[in-house]
């Protein structure tokens, strides 16, 4: 028996050999899982892809059915010629249960702004509320498969701020932000500017909470998720985007939540993302634009996917169009 043991360790050592380069590769597979355990993908769907009403988002919903899908964030529920009653609201709302993935609604402006009732007075804020009702009033998303989220509305002072919630997946936080297309809902005739100014403090109060439990919790990366125009969030405030921004009222109603963002991002130690719906035609693809760890995302009339992979320079970039 002992003159058999170096045959036999040098037949152990071959097999190992022969073994190494399976092994090598087992290795490197086990690495990259742990090297990216948080990686997952999601969906946004622009206000502007739902044009076709209904059945535009009939068709959306189905489409995003993959398992793999964190979940699905759509942009408003309704277009402008649409009605505002609550048959609409309803429907929709039906749909939306229906979905096979988690579904977050980023309320846009056509689903209350230009709501007027059967004298033709407006009744924005109403509609406002019955919306916040119907779509906000659980701690979850939207779709069979939920997804727990935290609502601006568990604070007591801002508790009518339904609309705003946030969530994470992995080591990225999401959050939606009620600011709605045509100039945020400022209007210039004088005292009728309350739902805005209320609003305004209410975003602000959101994203100084947002960024101060990012940093708590250590995330890797913040998303924000909004209907309205935020591309000149990328250039100095005297810069030519800025002067190009002008509004026919001569206020932009975006000006301080993007000062707001700039100033968060400046002081976080992540990458932060601002996606919204705002300005980009059918025939142009979307793409992020970056400036430093701020970087911003235009669906407009599209419904793409985002994928995301770990932390770093490139921890978001564009999958599918989907539409």
């Amino acid at each position: 028996m002992p003159a058999r043991r170096p045959f036999l360790v040098a037949s152990l050592l071959a097999a190992a050999v022969l073994a190494a380069p399976g092994a090598a590769r087992d290795r490197k597979k086990a690495a990259e899982v742990v090297k990216d355990p948080d990686a997952h993908h999601f969906a946004v769907v622009g206000h502007r892809a739902l044009e076709g009403g209904e059945a535009a988002l009939k068709e959306v919903l189905a489409e995003a059915k993959d398992e793999d899908l964190a979940f699905l964030v759509v942009t408003g529920i309704k277009g402008e010629q649409e009605a505002c009653g609550d048959r609409v609201y309803q429907k929709r709302r039906d749909l939306f249960d229906k979905a096979a993935r988690p579904v977050i609604l980023s309320l846009s402006g056509s689903d209350w702004t230009g709501c007027r009732n059967s004298a033709g007075r407006t009744n924005a804020i109403e509609r406002l509320n019955r919306l916040r009702e119907l779509f906000y009033g659980e701690p979850e998303s939207l779709g069979k498969d939920k997804l727990p989220v935290t609502r601006l509305s568990s604070s007591p002072r801002f508790r009518s701020y339904a609309e705003n919630a946030h969530w994470q997946v992995g080591k990225v936080m999401y959050a939606t932000i009620n600011l709605p297309a045509a100039n945020n809902h400022y209007l210039p005739a004088a005292g009728r500017n309350s739902e805005y100014e209320d609003r305004a403090v209410a975003n602000r109060f959101w994203l100084n909470r947002l960024f101060a439990i990012a940093k708590q919790d250590k995330v890797d990366a913040v998303v924000l998720f909004a209907e309205g125009n935020m591309q000149p969030l990328l250039q100095p405030a005297n810069g030519l985007r800025a002067l190009l921004q002008r509004t026919p009222t001569g206020h932009d109603g975006f000006a301080d939540t993007r000062r707001q963002v700039q100033m968060q991002a400046a002081k976080f130690r992540g990458r932060v993302l601002v996606v919204d719906s705002a300005g980009l035609p059918k025939d142009t693809r979307p793409g992020i634009e970056w400036r430093g760890n701020l970087g911003h995302l235009s669906v407009g009339a599209h419904a793409v996917e985002l994928r995301v992979a770990g932390k770093g320079e490139n921890v978001f970039s564009l999958g599918d169009v989907m539409r």
